[in-house]
């Protein structure tokens, strides 16, 4: 058995151990607030053919860790490879974000079969090997997907924005939304599976638009599809930790926490971290949740919001995190002074 100092601290917060400092990762570290990346970007046509690209992913994961001394990689991807890969073709409008054909607008919803679907995903698992084997043992590396409902939302009404089409359609087609629940399901724990089987160490299920729902439509298409997944990955053999990150559950976050099945919890930034403890399990870990906005401003404004952070979740597992993705205005060098304040240095 390795040594516990071995494991890398990510994993070891993940399994319930308190670390001081705590490991740090941000979501979307590998992103447009990087010259660097913005540069990787124009070699690809767009941004789909940059995500199976397993050469240009690889590279974006590496940019963030040469820069910073971060505790994990996380995979460079998109939540929507997976309506893409069903056959449900993604274009992305700059400025504008992911374009799909709005299922509410046919009659027969139809979908390519999970296992070709798969082996169009086979760039995504060939970047995860790559990366494995470009990242030190001591960074822990990171796999994900959309949850189910965050996903079906694109897929139902053909862009982000409102989900109020998203939200009708579950009263309005019941079995269909279930229907699509369901294949989602199968095919985000066959995805996060291959992504373990190719290095991944955890996973992170982001559940990106969890806001805005009745407690029993939470239920119906947030608490049953996700416990449905992590129930579905074990049945595969998968023993790696699983993220859930709640975005915007509000009142709700307690049952996610509890019903879901998940290993860690992600707190998004409106939720207070006394909240977090209280209604998740004794012992899990939690991550989060600095406000992104502050790694534009900087400065002082951005060192006293981060030890507001670290003493919020002093008495828990912790995970230092945004409560959302870096924005592309935040700065390499907030970034780099958020780091060396979370590490103490």
């Amino acid at each position: 058995m390795a040594d516990r100092e071995s494991v890398p601290a990510l994993l070891r917060v993940l399994n319930g151990e308190r670390l001081d400092p705590p490991p740090i990762w941000i979501m979307r570290q590998a992103g447009r607030y990087l010259p660097e990346y913005r540069e990787l970007r124009t070699r690809a046509k767009n941004f789909l053919d940059f995500c199976y690209s397993p050469a240009l992913a690889t590279e974006a994961v590496m940019q963030p860790l040469r820069r910073f001394p971060l505790d994990a990689a996380i995979l460079f991807s998109d939540i929507l490879v997976i309506p893409d890969a069903l056959g449900r073709a993604v274009s992305f409008v700059e400025g504008e974000g992911p374009r799909l054909k709005p299922l509410v607008d046919e009659e027969i919803w139809r979908f390519d079969a999970p296992e070709r679907a798969l082996q169009r995903l086979s760039p995504v698992y060939e970047a995860v090997e790559r990366i494995r084997h470009a990242i030190p043992k001591d960074i822990a590396l990171i796999g994900f997907c959309g949850g189910p409902w965050t996903v079906a939302t694109y897929m139902l009404q053909g862009k982000g924005g409102d989900k109020d089409r998203s939200r009708r359609a579950v009263y309005e087609r019941p079995e269909d939304v279930d229907a699509l629940l369901d294949v989602l399901v199968e095919m985000s724990a066959q995805h996060l599976a291959k992504q373990v089987q190719a290095g991944a160490d955890c996973v992170q299920i982001f559940e990106s638009w969890s806001e805005g729902l009745s407690p029993l439509m939470f239920q119906r298409v947030i608490i049953g599809p996700t416990r449905k997944l992590v129930r579905r990955l074990r049945e595969l053999g998968v023993t790696a930790p699983i993220i859930g990150f709640p975005r915007g559950a509000g009142a709700q976050f307690e049952a996610y926490a509890s019903e879901t099945g998940i290993n860690a919890l992600g707190v998004d930034t409106q939720t207070p971290a006394d909240f977090a403890f209280k209604v998740a399990p004794e012992g899990m870990a939690l991550q989060g949740n600095l406000d992104p906005q502050t790694l534009i401003v900087g400065g002082d404004a951005l060192e006293s919001a981060a030890r507001d952070v670290l003493i919020a979740f002093k008495g828990a597992p912790h995970i230092f995190n945004l409560g959302h993705g870096i924005t592309p205005e935040a700065t390499p060098e907030n970034l780099a002074h958020l780091v060396r304040v979370v590490k103490g240095q």
